[in-house]
């Protein structure tokens, strides 16, 4: 009975914080709802007893992921004006695809899948199961091709979106290490040669005035 109070609390949470990620206009409220959408997700997987994508959830999504996003939002000059201009032409496409979005929703969920028969109770395990061995067994066995292009593809977007992003600012001054290394002192130091003034300096003119005036 617990279990289920704690299922759909956090179910709950976890689908407000859900919509808000995608309904707030502020991106930063934005990218903070999704970072309570992972942690709600995360106390899920641990009633499922799953406490390693729990963990992983957090640290790799909460603790990396969502800090670069926060980092890159804050950091980007999002001309919130011109994202809204186009609203009002995508909106008849956005409410077909959240029609339709609802209407599967609908279907799986009056489908009998989660009715009491289909549901399979998940099995106790022992006090020692280790949850990382069990998972790492079949990550690394079974599934090792599909995790290896994963990777794979994960490193191509990061290229990508890094190749995508890259400008350079014109009112920016950047550094070239290379033309740094090859200055000479000729580059650097200029001598110039001035001809000696014909006229007396000015503190033995002073000194003359001075004496004769004595």
């Amino acid at each position: 009975m617990t279990e289920t109070i704690i299922f759909y609390v956090f179910a709950l949470m976890t689908v407000v914080a859900a919509t808000a990620v995608v309904t707030v206009r502020n991106p930063v409220h934005a990218a903070l709802s999704l970072v309570l959408t992972f942690f709600t997700s995360a106390i899920i997987w641990m009633t499922l007893e799953a406490e390693f994508l729990a963990i992983s959830l957090v640290l790799v999504y909460v603790g990396a992921v969502m800090v670069l996003f926060l980092f890159v939002v804050m950091m980007l000059d999002i001309n919130i004006a011109r994202l809204r201009e186009g609203f009002v032409r995508y909106l008849p496409l956005g409410i077909a695809v959240a029609v339709i979005m609802f209407v599967m929703m609908v279907s799986v969920i009056t489908g009998g899948i989660f009715s009491g028969d289909s549901v399979i109770e998940p099995i106790a395990k022992a006090a020692d199961y280790s949850n990382t061995k069990a998972l790492g067994r079949v990550l690394y066995t079974q599934y090792v091709f599909a995790f290896e292009i994963a990777a794979v593809i994960l490193l191509v977007a990061i290229v990508a979106a890094i190749s995508l992003t890259m400008r350079k600012r014109t009112h920016t001054k950047y550094q070239s290490p290379s033309a740094q290394i090859r200055v000479t002192k000729a580059d650097r130091l200029r001598i110039v040669k001035m001809p000696p003034s014909s006229e007396p300096s000015r503190s033995k003119t002073l000194s003359n005035e001075s004496l004769g005036n004595e």
